[in-house]
This record gives structure tokens, sequence and C-alpha cells, in this order.
């Protein structure tokens, strides 16, 4: 399984990224407007990774005028987390989840309308920015036309819960790529938290994926106690994602 989600890993930047190769190491640069991306292990790479190759890759980051950030898996590339300290990058653990099976059921918020949100909806950038709003971030420039680019283009789900003035409360994405999803970006604006809305955007999601033939939906936890809200829905952790920024 934990295979199957590195060749994922490896795959989704690359349909809005470049990739440039250093040894071990893989660094994705983003193309257009967007979130930036960040540097992992090379796919197929498990052994140890010098503290040069993450020394040049920082290097090449700050050329680019990129964050120094690198994400992975533990208990795939061990031999990681080590190099990257040792360059003074913090490391931050997550739980990776998966679901395996049908999501267990979870009460349907009132008051609220959760559905699929299209390229063309007129809902679309509202639906973007409630998880900019949730994480206490303002959306990017043209983050609403490369969000619809990439529903278009079926590279991305999105889901919202909407209130009855038809204004977006919660939001989330997932991004399938061939039998495999991951369910990203999932947030709930400050004011209409602990309603339940993110696991029914979440399940939504997973709907969605299912029907659209992903076997594999995976997600990352922020902490110990979201991923005990994630295990309401039948996702359990099997592994720890990693992530390292300056």
């Amino acid at each position: 399984m934990l295979k199957r989600i590195e060749t994922y890993y490896d795959a989704v930047p690359r349909s809005a990224a470049r990739a440039e190769a250093f040894g071990p190491l893989t660094l994705f640069v983003q193309e257009g407007a967007g979130w930036p991306y960040y540097a992992r292990p090379a796919l197929g790479h498990e052994g140890e990774v010098p503290v040069e190759a993450v020394e040049t890759v920082r290097t090449r980051q700050r050329e680019l005028g990129v964050p120094e950030a690198f994400e992975w898996v533990a208990e795939t590339t061990p031999g990681l987390r080590a190099a990257v300290e040792a360059t003074g990058l913090t490391v931050h653990e997550h739980p990776l989840m998966v679901l395996e099976g049908a999501p267990l059921a979870v009460p349907e918020p009132a008051g609220v309308t959760v559905r699929m949100v299209g390229a063309d909806d007129s809902a679309l950038e509202s639906a973007v920015a409630a998880p900019y709003a949730a994480f206490g971030a303002e959306p990017q420039p043209g983050s609403t036309a490369q969000v619809s680019a990439r529903l278009a283009a079926g590279l991305t789900r999105l889901a919202a819960a909407f209130d009855a003035t038809g204004g977006a409360l919660a939001a989330g994405q997932h991004q399938p790529v061939g039998a495999v999803s991951e369910v990203v970006g999932v947030g709930t604006v400050p004011a209409a938290r602990r309603r339940g809305l993110g696991l029914a955007v979440t399940a939504a999601l997973i709907a969605d994926a299912r029907a659209r033939g992903s076997e594999l939906v995976f997600l990352t936890a922020s902490d110990a106690d979201v991923a005990r809200l994630y295990g309401r829905l039948g996702f359990r952790t099997i592994a720890t994602a990693l992530i390292a920024e300056a």
C-alpha cells in the first residue's frame, strides 16, 4: 500500500509542476499560480540521503524563491529525516491514514447542503475561499481560476457545504490519479466549526472518489486529534507523513 502511495506522490504534482532531479531527491516547481510545491524522495529511493543532497536542493529552492520544504513518508524513506534535520529544518509529524472499503456513516449536518462543485459553478469562488479562511489565510491570486482549470481537466474534485445563502462554510478536494486519490485541503470557516461539516465534506469526497473508480483513498491528518475525527469515517493510520520547513 505504501508503494502505491509513493507512486501517487510522485505522479500527482506533475500535472502542475516541473520535476527537477537531484540524485535521491526530486524538487517539484510550481508552473503558474497556486501553492508552491516541495522536494521529496525520488521514486524508488528508500536508502540514506546525504546531507549534501538536501543542502543542494535547499540552495535551488532559494534560487527559485520558493519555500525550503520537504515532504516524505517516514516508513518509506527513514534515512531522510536525519539529513534534513542536520541542515536546520524543523520536521513535523502527521498521521497518514487510509480508508479501506465503504466509509462509515456520519450524521448529515442540519441547515446545510453538501454537494460537489464544478468548474463553472457560480459558488466556485466561495468554495475555494473557505479552506483558506479555515487556516487564517487569504486566497492567492489566480486560485479560483487554477482550481477551475483542474476541475475541468478532471485533475481535482471539489466538495463544499453551503448555508442557506449559498455561502461555503466548509470545502475540500480529492485528487484522483488512476485508482488512487488523496483527500486534501478540507477546512471549515471558524464560525461554523464543531458542526460536523468537515466530516460531511470528506464523506462526499469519498463517495465521489469511489464512484469514479478510486480503490485507495487516503489523507494526511494535521494531528492525532484530527486523526480521531477521520477515524469516525473509517480511516486508519498506517504510517507517518513528515513535513520539513525552515
